[in-house]
């Protein structure tokens, strides 16, 4: 029902106000007048066709019915409304009827802009439309919007459309090259395939990196009874003038990087070093003391928020935007999609009384901080992330209201605002230089730095927290040095050498991701979360923790994109592409023009006589596509063994695999292919050259454990791509092809249709996992074929007469009775337990509903910080998932149920919460039985779009004007979170 307000209008007319969703909608009408409804349009209402909205019939045989875009009528776009949206239009067709003027409310973005711009034009209104925007969910911000509404701004219009057309053009023409040259299934994207390039290389990068090991003293230096601290940390950093070496003098090959002036510490050295300054006399050669300044944080804009909420709270990009999205709706942030860190006036002021209520005058900035950036790629000014309000709610009144993950979300939020209008910290840095000589001869020089805060300031509020993976110093963290002075004495209390090996670079994280896109500029903070969901879902990367890893099938993508599509997946093309879209937003560059370049190519002069030529993404994927080698792009080189042959990676229809080419060794005859499987939960930086011959070296065919005396079949073991094996070699089937010939009168066989030889089915050969206990080294045919021999029948039910059977599953071993089934604890007990044992079992209480088995957890973990209740994996009817007994989670690609962590399975929980609850099928049954009463109505619907579209031609060719662009009813875009086609 739509939803209206309670306070005053005044003038008596009837508007119509229109919003994106049901909650955001519910609160607008709390504040705005009788005389006002407030509906949803539940995000976009209409879209390019898909094939779930597919162009009417009439015109789905038209030249541009598979882009949904005609090319050459200047690019324009056919849009299908969508069908789980047509009520959503007649509703609100027939409110519309009953206003005196259209408001339409939607978002203040491109997209916002977007969506009243194609709800104008789907709704065709009589009465006058105008255009709401806010940035907050307050009253004050409400009644001011509705008070003071503007026209909707064409440009932005344009540059959303943009860059929705462009997104259609690179997937619908790129992608099939992924699918006729690596596999069907896969997806190209203006941002998804440089955001996979950059995983991409950075695993490249780990895959080169060769460690270096080197080693360093630790000393604890005693300054007397009378410092403070009297001992005090340092490490030696020279020896004969020459600085010791340390991780980051060596580069990725594992040599110095410059080596002059730089010594190596071996083992020997270093510890004949601790040996020789046992005794030896330390002076104090330098003492440097400076006062320490540290500025707050600027407010948050999209990108720092999901970073930030990354790092201290866990939550995924996907998730931290969606608890956001609750909070704006809710009234309680201002807008969350934004690239601005200023502050208005009003909660500047909030901020700075808020910070002296709570810590005192002392404790805010002398005067007003204002945070502005020159943010690569802009869009359209907001103000920063922060409470809504002139007066913020602390995070305490608010906890009765919030749940766990919006009220974390909440704080952090007003933590970063508040902070951003305190004082700075103060405090001073201490710099120590310690010398003496060796017993040896050696003249060492010890350092040791240490910070004191000595005020505060806005770490009383906030403190940011360091990535895990780029390590760091927290910006509170404090470590004292004692006062000392220029030839002071010290002794050496303790003297440690260690050895260090240096690492290759860390993986992305979902925050380090969006923090290197960002620096880019590439793509909007507002898709980031959408990206990084389409990467894993399209199988390019998975999580490993909280790292992202990607797969081999990214590897051949991005190489087959690198290698022919270059300029799509170059880091500066593409951000360049983001900048021409803001100069579309801002009204200095013309869509077609752009959109021309893009696909058709151009010939441009540079101001300096240079001349550019851009094929197009037309001509360039029509130039490469016979060019391509499916094989070479599926060929990832490795290594190159001791005897000169390339090993590679071949990326397969159904997973990777080794494979390398062996001359003979005498030089005669065919050379031969040997292939190995490659581990599903091997990484590829763990893919060595001593895993890959360890690989090589396991037999394909199986190594022969011996014949089953029940069957005369051999058993040998086996190596796949889920683990070690044990099964069987069946004898290959008989193929009596040779059917009794059909002769005729004169005795001459009759010629024979041709037909296809259809494949002789045989039966499947029994296969069995190793144990956890066995190896495949060392397996026996006893223990295989105790393998092969499950199930095994344990006896049958007396009452229920269903037989029981002790199997081997995935997650472990379990009893099975029809659809019951129950975990056993070991995997011996496939073996021996009895029926007595079994029924004991099924006897204890089902603890799910529907009358489902309460089969034990596959592993136990510990309790989940939301629900403070303890967290268990469990083996589901569409695999394992975690669940704190309110809360079901399905563990995702990249998850194992053995290593999986407390962190992780709370995080799963958590984004669980944040989708909300499943929707029920019974709503999609009753909606189908409505369909029959309104089928004769939809039979028109194809005309009435054919003739809107042709409408909308004939105008395009006739002006192209901004203003006639208001009237043209072709512009879409999908629901707003997955408006791309290949983003």
């Amino acid at each position: 029902m739509a939803a209206r307000g309670k306070a005053a209008a005044g003038d008596g007319l009837q508007r119509l106000v229109i919003v994106e969703s049901p909650a955001k909608g519910k609160k607008i009408g709390d504040f705005l007048g009788p005389n006002y409804t407030v509906r949803a349009s539940m995000g976009h209402i209409r879209d390019l066709p898909s094939r779930d909205n597919p162009l009417p019939e009439a015109d789905q045989g038209k030249p541009w019915a598979r882009l949904g875009v005609d090319v050459d009528h200047d690019f324009e776009a056919h849009y299908v409304t969508s069908a789980s949206k047509r009520s959503t239009v007649s509703e609100l067709k027939s409110l519309l009827k009953q206003a005196d003027e259209l408001y339409l409310a939607t978002d203040g973005d491109r997209e916002g802009e977007a969506i009243a711009w194609h709800l104008q034009e789907v709704l065709k209104p009589k009465v006058p439309v105008k255009r709401m925007v806010f940035h907050e969910i307050t009253q004050q911000a409400i009644l001011a919007a509705a008070q003071e509404p503007r026209e909707l701004d064409m440009n932005l219009v344009d540059a959303q459309e943009t860059r929705r057309i462009l997104d259609r053009l690179y997937g619908y023409e790129v992608s099939p090259v992924l699918w006729r040259k690596v596999n069907q299934g896969l997806s190209a994207g203006r941002v998804q395939s440089v955001a996979t390039r950059i995983i991409v290389d950075r695993e490249r990068e780990r895959i080169a990196f060769r460690t270096a090991g080197y080693w360093d003293i630790a000393a604890q230096l005693d300054a007397g009874a009378d410092a403070t601290p009297r001992t005090f940390g340092a490490r030696l950093v020279t020896v004969d003038g020459d600085r010791v070496a340390t991780g980051r003098d060596f580069d990725a090959t594992g040599q110095l990087r410059k080596p002059a002036g730089i010594t190596v510490l071996d083992g020997a050295r270093a510890n004949a070093l601790v040996a020789s300054l046992q005794g030896a006399s330390l002076t104090v050669t330098s003492v440097e003391e400076k006062p320490y300044t540290r500025k707050p944080y600027a407010p948050f804009m999209t990108s720092t928020l999901q970073q930030e909420a990354g790092r201290k709270l866990r939550f995924t990009t996907d998730r931290t935007m969606q608890i956001a999205q609750r909070l704006y709706e809710g009234g309680y942030i201002t807008y969350m999609r934004t690239d601005s860190t200023t502050l208005s006036e009003t909660a500047i002021t909030a901020a700075r009384d808020q910070a002296r209520q709570l810590y005192g005058p002392e404790f805010v900035h002398p005067t007003p901080r204002q945070y502005t950036r020159k943010v690569k790629n802009a869009q359209e000014a907001h103000e920063a992330i922060r409470p809504a309000g002139e007066t913020f709610q602390t995070p305490g009144a608010l906890a009765s209201v919030l749940n766990s993950d919006e009220f974390r979300l909440y704080e952090l939020i007003w933590q970063r605002t508040v902070a951003s209008q305190m004082a700075d910290v103060k405090g001073t840095t201490l710099s120590l230089r310690i010398g003496g000589t060796a017993s040896s001869g050696e003249n060492c020089e010890f350092a040791a730095s240490g910070r004191t805060i000595t005020f505060p300031g806005f770490l009383s509020a906030y403190v940011e927290t360091v990535d895990d993976q780029a390590g760091g110093e927290a910006d509170d963290a404090e470590s004292r040095l004692p006062q000392l002075v220029t030839g002071q004495a010290i002794t050496a209390a303790e003297l440690t050498a260690a050895d260090h090996v240096t690492s290759p670079p860390a993986r992305f994280t979902e925050a380090s991701l969006v923090k290197t896109l960002e620096e880019l500029g590439i793509g909007r903070p507002s898709t980031y979360a959408s990206i990084i969901k389409t990467i894993q879902d399209r199988g390019y990367v998975v999580k490993k923790g909280n790292a992202l890893v990607p797969q081999w099938v990214a590897f051949a993508v991005i190489g087959l994109l690198e290698g022919h599509f270059g300029g799509l997946v170059d880091y500066n093309f593409t951000a360049s592409m983001e900048d021409d879209l803001d100069e579309i937003a801002g009204g200095r560059e013309g869509r077609v023009d752009w959109l021309t370049r893009f696909y058709f190519g151009s010939d441009l002069v540079e101001p300096n006589g240079t001349e550019r030529v851009s094929p197009g993404l037309k001509n360039l994927v029509a130039e490469n596509l016979d060019a391509i080698d499916a094989r070479e792009i599926n060929s990832i080189p490795l290594y190159t063994d001791t005897d000169g042959n390339v090993v590679y990676v071949r990326v397969g229809r159904y997973g990777p695999y080794l494979e390398r080419t062996v001359a003979p060794a005498d030089g005669a005859g065919e050379p031969t292919v040997q292939r190995a499987n490659i581990m599903a939960s091997m990484t590829p930086d763990e893919l060595t050259e001593e895993v890959a011959e360890k690989l090589f070296a396991t037999p394909q065919d199986g190594r022969p454990l011996g014949v089953d005396p029940a069957t005369g079949h051999e058993i040998v073991a086996k190596e796949g791509r889920f683990g070690p094996y044990v099964t069987e070699l069946l004898p290959a089937p008989d193929e009596d092809t040779a059917d009794a010939e059909e002769l005729d009168e004169t005795g001459a066989a009759k010629a024979k249709p041709k037909t296809r030889k259809k494949k002789v089915e045989g039966p499947k050969p029994r296969t069995g996992s190793l144990l956890k206990t066995m190896d495949i080294e060392t397996v026996t045919l006893e223990d295989a074929l105790r393998l092969l021999s499950l199930p095994r029948v344990v006896g049958v039910d007396p009452e229920s007469k269903e037989e029981i059977t002790a199997q081997n599953g995935r997650y472990g071993p379990y009893l099975k009775k029809g659809t019951d089934s129950r975990s056993l604890a070991t995997e011996d007990q496939m073996f021996t337990v009895t029926l007595e044992e079994a029924l004991k079992l099924y006897a204890e209480p089902k603890r799910r509903g529907r009358g489902a088995a309460a089969a034990p957890p596959l592993r136990e973990l510990g309790n989940d910080p939301v629900s403070g209740t303890a967290m268990v994996i469990k083996d589901g009817r569409f695999g394992p998932y975690v669940t704190d007994g309110e809360t079901n989670a399905s563990l995702r690609k990249g998850d194992e149920v053995a290593t999986i962590t407390d962190e992780r399975a709370s995080e799963l929980l958590a984004d669980r919460r944040a989708r909300g609850p499943v929707k029920k099928k019974a709503t999609k049954k009753a909606a189908a039985k409505k369909a029959p009463a309104k089928k004769a109505p939809a039979k028109k619907a194809p005309a009435k779009k054919t003739a809107a579209t042709k409408t909308a031609a004939k105008k395009t060719v006739a002006t192209k004007t901004t203003a006639a662009k208001k009237t043209v009813a072709k512009k879409t875009t999908a629901a707003k979170a997955t408006s791309t086609d290949a983003t």
